[in-house]
């Protein structure tokens, strides 16, 4: 019944084919439009319906690259190519796999059937699309992107009219036709559902490729994330919702001492301490983020170690549960070294910054330098403004620490009863106002580098007491704390106080004292080293004028011989903040001058009754003297100058020629 139904299809089919081929006319009722379109496309495309020898077919080199270029639809289609094949065996039909531009790369079926008729390009290497051979399954599937059944004289060219075939687009992630499976074979061979075997090997072929790009994609993000896990510079451990732990990355291992197979499956309770083991579970349940809080974990050895950790709960997208947890981790002391790097914790000054040539500043630098390379306390005794800061820096530069943080402390700067948080920390809950989580001291931070003291001369006995346990056990415990933390400073102590003189008063215990004292320093005061003066002076004037964009043009010697003459209280310091405020008043291009001092320092340079030293001079000395001081102090102005000295302003004029004196 199906062979007449086909015999009488095609011979209508025929009929319509004979009628467009000779007049080009389509009769609708005899042929489905999808092949009358596909006929007209045909015709357009120049395709001689009568050659018997169309041929188009690649090299071996182009075949060999498309074949390359096709090989995962090619593994991916040969099982299902192959099952289709046994279902439609002993049929005499050939089942062909082409690529997207219809050049056959695979194909199977009966060898003889290939020989026979390999001239109506079935074999591999041929391109079956209708610009080249007409209307046919193959062709017509790629041009309408869609399952189609050509069967005997609906093929456009005479030498197909014996042929059946049905051919499928295979899709492609984005759903673009990536090739075509087909199956052809004598008409009398046709099967009602073969088309329909076609279309479901096609689409299982089409799924299957999405579904392996799906897997590598996945497998290539699992060798990612794991290659990433194992590489990155801090601890990462995932646990599920109970806190079983599920992975561990090579940080976390070594950091606590642990292979996979000790920490696998167990429970984190295993690594933390019932408190944090609470706190973070309560979290967890919470479905809240643990983030950036300091915790101790516990490691092989049994050591407690002092980790900031955040914790990254992981909720299912449907029901908002928590599924399992992320924990990633660094040892504090690797944060408190960032931190030092970012708030400045570190010093910037060297011996080559100290300025001065004379013999006192020498002594203190060769003591430093030496002092430097040991391990040492330091005590740095010396005035305010002398400049105990730069020396504690440039030992550190100079010793094996030097990479290591350099953080400072003024004992006098803050409050005394925070004085004992400030250097060793605190735990949560220690005093009111703490800090959630805690916070680290002075000492934690400075750990591997130096701690410099100012001002310890101001520091409570109660904290004087712990700070000389640090400096015998070299460990720390925390306000409120029990863990021992153990510490690595090098201390550097200073103090403008004569520490002695607080012993006997009882203001300074004796037994720090003697534990500071290892290494006294003394940085001498600006009074015991004038011949620096200048030295500082024109460092100074050069800096300032360089910042504020003025031109100085010079320092005339009235403004080097009035500040040496000035007695210094605040040492370098106050010569510093002296000629700032004089290169901020003074006029661009000027040269400095006596009349630039501030008051105070011109009033300490007016010498006892008429400007003389203790030195013995002549009455010329003092009259030369004399006039230089009064011009000085009336700015230059000459008329003045000589009624304050009782004289002609004619006798005047003589007399600075007389001395080649300057008028300002």
């Amino acid at each position: 019944m199906l062979g007449k139904k086909l015999l009488s299809k095609n011979e209508g089919c025929m009929k319509a084919w004979e009628l467009f081929i000779t007049k080009g006319t389509i009769q609708k009722d005899l042929i489905r439009d999808v092949i009358a379109y596909s006929w007209m496309r045909s015709k357009l495309h120049g395709v001689d319906p009568m050659d018997e020898g169309i041929r188009s077919e690649l090299c071996d080199e182009a075949f060999e690259e498309r074949y390359r270029d096709s090989i995962a639809l090619i593994k991916t289609a040969m099982p299902f190519m192959h099952s289709l094949r046994q279902i439609v065996e002993n049929t005499g039909f050939l089942v062909r796999l082409t690529d997207n531009d219809g050049y056959v790369i695979e194909c199977i079926g009966d060898r003889d059937l290939v020989e026979k008729y390999g001239k109506l390009n079935i074999y591999k290497g041929c391109n079956v699309k209708e610009e080249v051979i007409g209307t046919n399954a193959i062709g017509t599937a790629l041009e309408i992107g869609q399952p189609i059944q050509v069967i005997g004289a609906e093929h456009y060219c005479k030498q197909y009219h014996n042929w059946a075939s049905s051919a499928c687009p295979i899709r492609g992630e984005k759903e673009e036709i990536i090739g075509v499976l087909s199956a052809t074979g004598p008409n009398e061979s046709v099967h009602p559902h073969t088309l329909g075997m076609v279309v479901a090997a096609a689409q299982a072929i089409g799924k299957k490729m999405k579904l392996e790009k799906t897997n590598k994609k996945l497998d290539r993000a699992n060798k990612h994330f794991y290659a990433i896990m194992e590489s990155i510079s801090e601890g990462l451990i995932c646990t599920d919702n109970k806190g079983t732990i599920m992975d561990i990355n090579l940080f976390a291992r070594r950091f606590l001492g642990l292979k996979e197979e000790d920490i696998l499956g167990k429970n984190i309770h295993a690594i933390l301490d019932q408190k944090n083991y609470d706190r973070i579970m309560r979290r967890i349940k919470n479905g809240k983020k643990y983030e950036e809080e300091e915790i101790y974990f516990k490691t092989k050895k049994g050591k407690d170690i002092s980790c900031i950790v955040t914790v990254t709960p992981i909720l299912d997208r449907g029901t908002n549960e928590v599924e399992g947890v992320v924990f990633t981790f660094k040892e504090s002391k690797m944060i408190h070294s960032l931190v030092n790097k970012i708030v400045g914790a570190e010093a910037r000054f060297r011996f080559d910054d100290i300025l001065g040539k004379s013999k006192q500043i020498k002594e203190a630098i060769r003591l430093a330098t030496l002092a430097a390379n040991t391990n040492a306390t330091i005590l740095l005794l010396g005035e305010s403004g002398t400049g105990k800061e730069l020396f504690a820096q440039a030992i550190h530069n100079e010793s094996p620490r030097r990479k290591e943080p350099f953080v400072f402390l003024n004992c006098g700067a803050i409050p005394r009863e925070l004085v004992g948080s400030e250097l060793f920390g605190y735990v949560e809950g220690a005093f009111t106002g703490a800090k959630r989580g805690g916070h680290p001291g002075k000492f934690e931070l400075a750990d591997g580098g130096t701690i410099f003291l100012d001002e310890i001369g101001d520091m409570p006995l109660d904290t004087q007491a712990n700070l000389l346990r640090v400096l015998e056990t070299r460990q720390i415990v925390r306000i409120g704390g029990h863990n021992v933390i153990p510490i690595d400073v090098r201390v550097i102590a200073a103090t403008h106080k004569d520490l002695k003189k607080e012993v006997e008063l009882g203001n300074f215990r004796d037994d720090l004292f003697y534990r500071l004292n290892v290494m006294p320093i003394k940085t001498p005061s600006l009074r015991e080293r004038k011949e620096d003066i200048k030295i500082f002076i024109d460092y100074f004037v050069e800096k300032f004028s360089r910042s504020m964009g003025k031109n100085i043009k010079g320092v005339n010697e009235s403004f080097y011989r009035g500040l040496m003459n000035y007695h210094w209280p605040g040492n370098v310091r106050e010569l510093q903040n002296v000629i700032q405020l004089v290169v901020n008043i003074v006029d661009h291009g000027e040269v400095l001058v006596y009349k630039h001092l501030p008051n105070n320092m011109k009033s300490s340079n007016l010498p006892k009754g008429i400007g003389l030293t203790e030195q013995l001079v002549s009455l010329e000395e003092i009259e030369k003297m004399a006039i230089v001081k009064t011009i000085q102090e009336v700015d230059g102005n000459l008329a003045l100058a000589s009624k304050i000295l009782g004289i002609g302003r004619s006798t005047l004029y003589r007399k600075i020629q007389k001395y080649n004196l300057k008028t300002y």
